[in-house]
């Protein structure tokens, strides 16, 4: 058989190597492949060695060798050691007759996923014995809210058991007497209700002129002293709500929570168009510019019946709204106010509201 020239001068089927690497040496592939096996037999006994001269490097460290976990035993001490840091955070040595009790619970490390589990000790959160922060004790009481408690605690307005208190967070019990100023206020248990306001009564507690107002048709309805929130006019019926939550009312009111009115608006005529679309786009009026959140007709007999979306809660706005555009608003009926309706109530009818009605009004901005 021929062969060619290149594999004549170093190819792996050539019978003799004669290239740059060296002479010719008169050997097979097959002979120098089995030389490279035994030189990799060698290289891993050489490793074998290495690991033998490593535990020498142990011995003379002092005997101590590398870490095994497969090998590592714990001793006597190792276990008396870490009993005794068990012992610190509260761990009970389990006896034969009483079997062992978990006393921690498991947890991750904050920040990291996986990892090691962390044992703690169970906490039991004892109870206050009954006892409530002083600014909450005051607006439970309904003289103002929490925030505002905080204030006349700090400026020296109020006293417990006859002496005044003013420091932040400090708690009371429900049977001592706290007194703002001369008034001694009574801790209440937290009430709401819902009126369907029929015209001719106005949103006060008292009237000095005697005038019929919305209080006098809540008698009755708890022990509690409960104030309206808001106003509405005497001429206007619709919702309203009363409580002695003086926290929810304070958020209810405040602009910046955005609390959604609905209004049923009669006219003394038809609207134009014109001026339909005047009131939707925005009014100015003299104490600023207006914008109802939605407008729309309510009838399709006739333009004199609207309805209007508004979360401003200033006086007499609605009103004020379509006066400037020379109309007389004739009927205004709230229907709607922070997500309650009156749905299945009658004029002058009222009603607790349920859990749910509470927390959602709670949970408002």
């Amino acid at each position: 058989m021929a062969f060619s020239g290149k594999n004549n001068s170093g190819g792996r089927g050539g019978a003799r190597k004669s290239d740059s690497r060296g002479k010719s040496n008169g050997r097979s592939g097959r002979d120098r492949r089995d030389d490279r096996k035994d030189d990799s037999r060698g290289n891993r006994f050489e490793k074998k060695d290495f690991k033998s001269n490593s535990s020498n490097r142990n011995s003379e460290r002092g005997n101590k060798p590398y870490f095994d976990h497969n090998k590592v035993q714990k001793t006597a001490n190792d276990f008396e050691e870490d009993y005794q840091n068990k012992k610190k955070r509260g761990f009970e040595k389990p006896s034969a007759e009483q079997p062992y009790k978990r006393d921690f619970q498991r947890r991750k490390p904050e920040g990291k996923r996986g990892g090691k589990v962390k044992l703690t000790p169970q906490v039991e959160h004892k109870s206050d014995d009954g006892m409530v922060r002083l600014n909450r004790y005051i607006a439970q009481a309904g003289v103002c809210s929490r925030r505002e408690a905080d204030e006349l605690i700090t400026s020296g307005v109020i006293s417990v058991n006859g002496k005044i208190v003013t420091e932040l967070g400090t708690k009371v019990h429900k049977t001592d007497k706290v007194k703002y100023e001369d008034q001694t206020l009574k801790n209440e248990k937290l009430v709401y209700f819902l009126l369907n306001k029929p015209k001719d009564y106005i949103t006060t507690v008292s009237d000095p002129e005697k005038r019929r107002t919305v209080l006098d048709l809540m008698k009755g309805a708890c022990k509690e002293r409960i104030y309206p929130v808001g106003r509405l006019d005497r001429n206007t019926s619709g919702i309203l709500l009363l409580t002695n939550d003086g926290d929810l009312s304070k958020k209810l009111m405040h602009p910046k929570h955005l609390v959604k009115k609905i209004y049923q608006v009669s006219l003394d005529k038809s609207i134009t168009q014109e001026d339909f679309f005047k009131v939707k786009e925005g009014i100015q009026l003299e104490d600023g510019f207006i914008k109802p959140d939605e407008l729309a007709y309510t009838s399709k007999d006739t333009k004199k019946e609207l309805g209007i979306e508004i979360h401003s809660g200033k006086n007499r706005i609605v009103r004020r709204i379509f006066e400037s555009l020379g109309y007389k608003v004739v009927r205004l009926d709230r229907t709607y106010f922070a997500g309650l309706t009156k749905k299945g109530m009658s004029r002058g009818q009222y009603k607790a509201l349920t859990e749910e009605e509470i927390k959602y009004l709670k949970m408002l901005g």
